[in-house]
């Protein structure tokens, strides 16, 4: 019995080319094409197992959909193939469900042999991602998928503001500046938005903004500092 394979992606050309590129595996696999989370949604529920390649970072999806795939049907394996992304984001997915990643930049080779090891389930890196790793000490393999939740955190106006202001780099004096308020305001909010994240540290917040689409992931590629 084949298995089944769904290609997530804004782009109708990026579709199109992986189909192209995985058109060897059409014994193995039935094919799917959806471009945006409620339709993606729609057909994790209609499916037993299979592979889902997908860019979260697309239009019309997001890091918040890997977590939803990971808690409706577990026996999904999750392929991202996105552009360049920093190695935060990037760790972000795999906490959230990502079982392989690569980058849209891959050889057909290697797309075809991240997909061949995702449906055996096994985890896939392309060199470009390990490198950038290695770049930032980290060890891909001592990261774990996390049990998340997406339940919304109550949060003010001004918190939200704030929250996308610090993912898009700026610091305590240039928000004060910005919001014609205090430092020491600013401080005492990224001290309450913290708290209410469950985060203590400024990557934390900015893993917030991405999820709930304040920022785009490929917005920002700066290494976070308290």
């Amino acid at each position: 019995m084949k298995k089944h394979l769904i290609i997530a992606d804004h782009s109708e050309l990026v579709r199109r080319g992986l189909l192209s590129i995985l058109k060897e595996f059409r014994k193995k696999f039935t094919f799917h094409e959806v471009n945006n989370s409620k339709d993606l949604l729609k057909m994790i529920k209609k499916i037993k197992e299979g592979v889902l390649i997908v860019d979260y970072t697309t239009e019309g999806f997001s890091i918040n959909d890997l977590i939803t795939v990971k808690n409706t049907n577990p026996k999904i394996k999750m392929l991202a193939i996105t552009p360049y992304l920093n190695a935060q984001t990037i760790i972000e997915a795999i906490k959230s469900g990502i079982d392989s990643h690569i980058k849209k930049e891959c050889s057909a080779k290697e797309i075809l042999e991240s997909v061949e090891l995702t449906s055996k389930g096994r985890k896939f890196y392309c060199a470009g991602i390990i490198d950038q790793m290695r770049e930032e000490s980290i060890d891909i393999n001592n990261i774990e998928a996390e049990n998340f939740s997406i339940d919304k955190v109550d949060l003010s106006d001004r918190e939200m503001q704030i929250i996308g202001q610090i993912a898009e780099g700026y610091t305590n004096a240039q928000i004060a500046a910005v919001l014609y308020i205090s430092k020491h305001t600013v401080n005492t909010h990224r001290k309450n938005i913290m708290k209410k994240l469950g985060v203590n540290n400024t990557a934390g917040i900015v893993m917030y903004a991405v999820k709930t689409n304040l920022v785009k992931p490929y917005q920002f590629n700066f290494k976070y500092t308290e």
